[in-house]
């Protein structure tokens, strides 16, 4: 199988990376900077009692040429108009695309440029980040990546990929409704961002201080109503497993929404918390501390975005 990943960093780098480990033709689609980065240094995972060293095939936009059988797509969002075009020659009539962004909103962008039938649902839960070396690093254990058709049918070339990066040694569950799971990523992305964003501090600075408790419990009840109204409510044990992940004493944990934003650079605000609170509005569910978000995080982007806007005028 002919793979394209888009995109080299703690998501799409990880996944890529193993896939690579395992001798699948794998491609990762960069910027310049990143590809000289790569080249130097390669394509290291560190941490948790882990270290290994790749050397990638890389490729820039410029050069991108023919299309792949398996397109990841690991972007920001703030970055996924620039990724759709350059991925178009990528995109052939037996190209499978599944993005891995959070949130639901590029689905409909990728729909558009590339038709439903290329696309299909995807959910990455891994707990890496890029390091000062431009390394991966992973934090924590868990890692899975699941995927499946818009339709939810488990057709066969879902049954192929599934193939492949089982045998690279991805745990790669197809979902029931993979809508439904990206659903509940959502809500599980946005009540985690929400808490540490609001608060600016590690989920065990705001679940220490005096009233931090009841912050967590909040923000998922809202987050999980606005799904449960869109017809996909979260079950019992996943909102357990989120309450359990922002409600921990001491804990360090923080989103790499946080990361983005006490570094002062943009952040996936409108695609995240833009997108599901205007969904809140439509289906009636009232979401206060989401708003709140929201208006925060709005107002950082100005401040950072607003320099560079103001040059490129100038």
């Amino acid at each position: 199988m002919k793979i394209l990943v888009v995109g080299a960093g703690a998501t799409g780098g990880y996944f890529g990376a193993f896939l690579a480990r395992a001798g699948e033709d794998v491609t990762f689609l960069v910027r310049p900077a990143r590809a000289a980065a790569l080249r130097a240094r390669g394509l290291r995972v560190v941490g948790r009692d882990e270290e290994w060293v790749l050397t990638p095939r890389l490729v820039t936009a410029d050069e991108l040429d023919g299309p792949y059988d398996l397109v990841l797509l690991s972007v920001k969002s703030t970055g996924l108009d620039r990724a759709v075009e350059d991925i178009a020659p990528a995109v052939g009539p037996d190209t499978a695309v599944v993005p891995l962004l959070n949130g639901l909103a590029h689905i409909d962008v990728l729909n558009a440029r590339f038709g439903g039938s290329a696309v299909l649902g995807g959910v990455a839960k891994v707990v890496t980040t890029l390091d000062d070396d431009g390394d991966i690093r992973r934090l924590a254990p868990l890692a899975h990546l699941a995927f499946g058709e818009q339709d939810g049918t488990v057709s066969p070339r879902v049954e192929k990929i599934r193939a492949v990066l089982d045998g690279a040694g991805i745990d790669a569950p197809v979902p029931e409704r993979v809508i439904t799971a990206m659903w509940h990523k959502w809500v599980f992305i946005t009540t985690f961002g929400a808490v540490t964003s609001l608060m600016r501090g590690t989920v065990g600075d705001v679940y220490d201080a005096p009233g931090g408790p009841a912050l967590g419990p909040a923000v998922l009840d809202e987050a999980s109503a606005v799904a449960a109204a869109a017809g996909h409510p979260v079950p019992e044990a996943e909102r357990a497993a989120t309450l359990a992940v922002v409600s921990a004493s001491g804990s360090p944990l923080v989103p790499s929404l946080y990361r983005d934003l006490v570094a002062g650079r943009p952040t996936e605000v409108e695609h995240l918390f833009g997108d599901l609170t205007a969904r809140a509005r439509a289906l009636g569910v009232a979401t206060p501390l989401l708003d709140l978000a929201t208006l925060h995080l709005r107002i950082h982007q100005r401040r950072v975005t607003a320099p560079a806007e103001a040059g490129s005028g100038a």
